[in-house]
């Protein structure tokens, strides 16, 4: 039973949080995009030097181009393009939402259930947001399409260093209370930028002319608060649409499964919601 609420929470919280994070996307975030394919299209249509053709795809990772080649199936822009980012928004609220309700329910289980839903989902959320944005963007900012970066590996890898170390540093803040646990977190903060983020070398709009260096650049800078607003947008939603739904669903079965299992939730059962 608590199983099949928690599923259905999940959905009700994805289908609003997720339509919400597509309609900041289209007004926010995909104008820059939009613009900035203008300029990548250009950068990939010009001609690479002859002297090393094989030498240039390698290092892009791609195979020399062959004549008749199949292109990669990607949407078209309009309306399949946003029903497409709407699908993969409406999976990525779900699994968020499953996490933003497992951490909900670990924190009824070690301290009872004083804490009103809504805010307890807010600070989970805003959690969420400092972990999952805020840390890592500190390193590795948004990039608009045509700029280049470090190696997508090292990338990649900094990126899970800095999530991993800021969700660290939450838990250990929100679920201890050792007088050292401040300590530990800050520590944890501090970890990813000791390890130092990777960085590219050299100009990140090498290769296009001053013209489209100097609009990419404007866009650039555009595109990193444009992320800003739809992660904040994101997880303020979430908070919400996900308090809300823990609070109707998923709450009364929990404290229920609680009290049955003589939980310490168990004795806050009647407490305000």
């Amino acid at each position: 039973m608590i199983f099949q609420r928690l599923i259905w929470a999940a959905l009700a919280t994805a289908v609003v949080v997720g339509s919400l994070q597509t309609g900041v996307q289209r007004w926010q975030a995909a104008p820059l995009i939009l613009a900035a394919e203008v300029y990548e299209e250009q950068k990939a249509e010009a001609p690479q030097p002859a002297e090393a053709p094989a030498a240039h795809a390698h290092a892009e990772g791609t195979a020399p181009h062959e004549h008749g080649s199949a292109k990669e199936w990607e949407p078209a822009n309009g309306a399949e393009r946003t029903g497409w980012t709407w699908v993969a928004n409406m999976l990525h609220a779900f699994s968020m939402a499953l996490l933003l309700f497992t951490v909900m329910g670990l924190w009824l289980y070690r301290h009872g259930a004083a804490l009103a839903s809504l805010r307890l989902a807010g600070v989970v959320a805003a959690a969420g947001w400092l972990s999952f944005h805020l840390w890592p963007s500190l390193g590795l900012h948004a990039e608009v399409p045509g700029m280049e970066a470090a190696p997508l590996q090292a990338r990649q890898l900094w990126w899970v260093l800095a999530v991993a170390s800021a969700a660290g540093a939450c838990a250990v803040a929100g679920f201890s209370r050792a007088s050292w646990r401040w300590l530990v977190a800050a520590a944890l903060l501090a970890l990813p930028f000791v390890v130092g983020a990777p960085k590219l070398q050299g100009d990140a709009l090498a290769g296009f002319g001053p013209e489209a260096h100097a609009a990419l650049e404007q866009l650039g800078a555009q595109f990193i608060w444009a992320t800003t607003w739809v992660s904040l947008s994101f997880w303020l939603s979430m908070g919400v649409a996900g308090g809300l739904a823990f609070q109707r669903w998923v709450r009364p079965a929990l404290l229920a499964v609680l009290q049955r299992a003589d939980a310490p939730a168990a004795v806050a059962v009647q407490a305000p919601q």
